[in-house]
């Protein structure tokens, strides 16, 4: 079933160098566990292959169960500069579809299983 949306503007251009400098790559969420003092924020534990990395998520505000995502692959941003929140730092983000659509989100997955760490492109 296909949910509708109001659909937003395109935002404004950008250049393949400026697009070349995100770094996309495949993480298995091995766990994810709520963020004291935080209604909204989950902590993710995630596999990239040849390290584990902390992000931060507001899964909470988006899912009735943030855990349903526990062994999924899904795709991240690496090089996004740490944000400190309630005293834990996210060392990336979690790439999902459909939140800011005010739709139940979906996350960005490979269409098979690939190794973790994978790069997109």
């Amino acid at each position: 079933m296909t949910e509708n949306i109001e659909h937003a503007s395109v935002k404004a251009t950008v250049t393949i160098e400026d697009l070349e400098k995100i770094d996309i790559r495949v993480g298995t969420i091995l766990k994810v566990e709520d963020l004291p003092r935080s209604k909204t924020v989950s902590v993710l534990t995630v596999d990239f292959g040849d390290h584990q990395r902390t992000i931060l998520s507001s899964l909470r505000e988006e899912r009735e169960d943030p855990a349903e995502i526990e062994g999924k692959q899904a795709l991240f941003v690496l090089n996004l500069q740490p944000r400190k929140i309630s005293g834990v730092t996210s060392e990336g983000m979690l790439y999902d579809i459909g939140f800011s659509d005010g739709i139940k989100p979906a996350l960005a997955i490979p269409e098979r299983p690939v190794p973790n760490g994978c790069r997109l492109g």
